[in-house]
């Protein structure tokens, strides 16, 4: 250990060979995989982003962000740009919206591409955050964050320079390495945690298995299957999903050979929620977070047998490759350089200390919430949603309800708009679209289970789509009124279920049973104004 703070600071945070002794396990291709798949992430959520956003939060949208940042300019005034960070404060018009998810598309490609990893990890962190800053109720999910918090730490787990190729010369930083496993072990622990303190029955029964495959958010066509095995097998994942998520994941404290085989129970996992559940890429971003439990000696016999050398040999290989110019650099330059490098040193131990004290304070109150530690350094970063606490499936949901738009010309004869991913038809057949994240028809999963007072952007459809905003109308797969917009549009709700066996024979993949009226309904006035021609009746409302 080392002797004095600052041997200790760069021990801890630095990232190059001094810091990585030759006995200690290698990960850069760990590193590199990690870093691989990351791009990748980024890049399904700019490309979601890219086909939604002008729907979503553009002028004509449903919650258009120009309205929201003035709002919040008239209250907040300069502390504005910290507690709502966002690039959009310098506009906000649908070419705006546009143009930044096209950066941040190709600086996810360019990162896949192992091109200047730190610069284009900064470009994606301040191009999401900026989104979903501005976002409103479409952002208000939990893999938001964990994208934001995983991409943060990278900033300092990434290797420098434009071309590193696997970062021989700038292994990964300890801190850095750790406050990403401690992110991964967050995320299963704390859920964990979540599901004993809610008191649900479900999870005490082991039941919360039973219909867990057709109450989700957007249910694949291999989930349909998965609900119909036995119940002893919905049972069986039940107990399986407590024993990881409180005790299995502690593996990643032990020895090299529990970490590899904690590797291997976790991974199974993570896919078989992949291809029976669409939580967009939230599964992928955990997926990915659990390579690094492996180390180069394990990855080597898939990856490139040059990742078996010697760390030395590397450094050797590294250093003999540098430019005689660069050997050759006068006395200043190097000075500036060293001032440069531990400058960034104490900023990186600055920022990795102060997230690893938001998220260890985070998972300490969750445990024992009456610890009086400082709140401050936590608030502070809740904007940027970098540190982060979870709780997935604490509670179960009991009911898949499915919110519906309808238009008529007459009042009569109601003509359903049709949805791109989330159910609708009974004879079709759910799909796979993970990673891919369709926030409108997310959020209308989580509005069907809460009243619309809750979730006015539900009656902000209906008033666009009574206007025929294309913007909106581009969220759907379809227009059922071409010509025009309809004369009345309503939102009516209904409750799902997968069919049997005999029923899924006969085509039919879901039953339904219109439960009735979900938002007031609306028309065009005399004047050119929305009017209200129906309201919900009392009890219509779905709740958890």
């Amino acid at each position: 250990m080392p002797s004095s703070p600052a041997k200790f600071v760069h021990w801890l945070f630095a990232s190059g060979q001094a810091s990585a002794p030759a006995q200690a396990p290698r990960r850069l291709a760990a590193r590199w995989l990690f870093l691989r798949v990351l791009g990748l992430i980024f890049f399904s959520a700019f490309y979601s982003l890219l086909r939604q956003v002008p729907g979503l939060i553009g002028p004509d949208g449903l919650l258009p962000a120009q309205e929201y940042l003035q709002g919040i300019r008239r209250f907040a005034g300069a502390s504005r740009f910290w507690y709502v960070p966002t690039l959009f404060w310098l506009k906000s018009d649908s070419r705006s919206l546009l143009l930044l998810a096209w950066i941040g598309l190709i600086a996810s490609v360019l990162l896949v591409l192992n091109f200047w990893p730190r610069g284009t990890i900064f470009v994606c962190l301040v191009a999401y955050l900026s989104f979903i800053s501005a976002l409103q109720a479409f952002s208000s999910y939990q893999s938001d964050g964990m994208l934001l918090s995983a991409g943060f730490i990278s900033l300092f787990f990434a290797p420098p320079g434009f071309r590193p190729r696997w970062g021989e010369r700038h292994p990964p930083s300890r801190a850095s390495f750790f406050l990403l496993l401690l992110v991964w072990f967050t995320i299963y622990f704390e859920s964990g945690i979540a599901k004993i303190a809610s008191g649900d029955p479900e999870w005490r029964n082991l039941t919360a298995m039973d219909e867990y495959y057709q109450n989700g958010p957007l249910p694949t066509w291999i989930g349909w299957y998965a609900q119909h095995l036995p119940h002893w097998f919905h049972v069986g994942t039940a107990a399986l999903t407590l024993a990881l998520e409180l005790a299995i994941v502690w593996m990643a404290l032990l020895p090299r050979r529990f970490r590899i085989g904690l590797f291997w129970l976790v991974t199974p996992l993570q896919i078989g929620i992949i291809i029976t559940s669409n939580y967009a890429f939230l599964n992928y971003l955990v997926l990915a977070l659990g390579i690094l439990l492996l180390d180069d000696e394990y990855l080597a016999r898939f990856l490139p047998r040059r990742l078996l050398e010697d760390p030395r040999n590397l450094a050797d290989r590294a250093q003999s490759s540098a430019s005689p110019r660069d050997e050759g650099a006068d006395h200043r330059w190097a000075t500036v350089r060293r001032i440069f490098s531990s400058s960034g040193l104490w900023v990186a131990a600055f920022f990795q200390t102060w997230v690893f004290y938001a998220i260890a304070a985070q998972l300490i109150w969750m445990m024992i919430p009456q610890v009086p530690l400082p709140t401050s350094p936590v608030s502070a970063l809740e904007p940027f949603r970098i540190a982060n606490g979870y709780g997935l499936f604490a509670v179960m949901t009991r009911g898949r309800y499915e919110i519906e738009f309808q238009g008529s010309n007459d009042g009569q004869t109601w003509i359903p708009y049709p949805f791109r991913y989330k159910p609708q038809d009974p004879r079709e057949a759910p799909g796979i679209y993970a990673p891919y994240q369709p926030r409108f028809d997310w959020n209308l999963w989580f509005a069907s289970l809460d009243n619309w007072e809750q979730n006015r952007f539900v009656i902000f459809a209906e008033e666009r789509l009574l206007t025929g905003s294309p913007s909106v109308l581009a969220l759907f797969a379809g227009n059922p009124f071409p010509s025009a917009p309809p004369a009345q549009i309503r939102a009516v709700v209904w409750q799902y279920w997968f069919t049997d066996r005999p029923e899924k024979r006969q085509g039919l993949w879901w039953r339904r049973e219109l439960i009735g009226l979900y938002a007031p309904a609306l028309a065009h006035g005399p004047d050119g104004k929305f009017v209200i021609t129906e309201i919900p009746q009392p009890g219509q409302a779905i709740r958890r």
